[in-house]
């Protein structure tokens, strides 16, 4: 008998925005850290047999790596989207896979214009975004009764120093550096950009989304409309806190 000794759950990790405190895009001034919460068995056999689908049907192979801002900007493989009806066709297809796609969200959102006014030496953005989202990854693993063995967190490598940095802090936060200061179960994984992986894909299709939400809750925001369903809740449906965290 083999007994697993992972997780059966896996979580990539994208982001949204630049994380950098020195100059703030007045036009953008959010980072967003999305953290796609998957059952192995259900990435296995259902995201990517369909993403692999979608890629065939739109380009005829499944080498297409899915940008969201190349999507967004109709560049470069994705230049045929600038026909509005294919555009439609191509989000509206994108949309309901994700829609019909299980798998839980969990983002955090820093404003970061407001942090660096609230804050004398405010933290590294995305480090403060990393601690949030672990403990939530966390928690929810802990409600799937799926902590006793460690679950991967996929991250996309940014450069040297970068995921250095970033493998530390990700240590602190897992050796209890947290806000309840447990021990949490995680193992950090970097994937090259060039990695034509569905998760960090799906990962990266989520966090933008999100950050603009936050920016303009009141424009009308369509992907936001389906992403907001795939959010951590608690007990009374609230994702707010819970699966979406943002701060200050």
């Amino acid at each position: 008998m083999i007994i697993n000794q992972y997780s059966d759950y896996i979580v990539y990790v994208d982001e949204s925005g630049d994380h950098g405190l020195a100059t703030i895009d007045e036009n953008h001034p959010v980072f967003v850290l999305a953290f796609c919460i998957v059952n192995k068995s259900i990435y296995t056999h259902q995201i990517s047999p369909v993403l692999q689908e979608f890629k065939f049907r739109h380009f005829g192979h499944d080498q297409i790596i899915l940008h969201e801002a190349a999507i967004r900007k109709d560049k470069g493989s994705f230049s045929f989207l600038k026909s509005r009806e294919l555009k439609e066709t191509f989000q509206c297809e994108l949309s309901e896979i994700i829609l019909a796609t299980p798998f839980t969200l969990v983002a955090t959102v820093i404003m970061k214009t407001t942090y660096k006014a609230r804050y004398l030496s405010p933290a590294n953005p995305y480090h403060v975004a990393l601690g949030y989202g672990l403990e939530r990854v966390f928690y929810y693993l802990c409600e799937m009764n799926a902590v006793s063995a460690p679950t991967h967190i996929i991250f996309e490598k940014r450069g040297k120093k970068e995921d250095a940095e970033l493998e530390l802090e990700f240590r602190r936060v897992c050796a209890g550096g947290n806000f309840k200061e447990h021990r949490l179960p995680f193992e950090i994984i970097f994937a090259d950009k060039k990695s034509n992986s569905s998760g960090l894909q799906l990962a990266g299709l989520l966090a933008r989304p999100v950050g603009i939400k936050a920016l303009r809750p009141n424009k009308p925001n369509r992907a936001f409309d389906v992403i907001e369903k795939k959010f951590y809740r608690d007990e009374r449906s609230r994702y707010l806190g819970r699966g979406l965290k943002v701060f200050p």
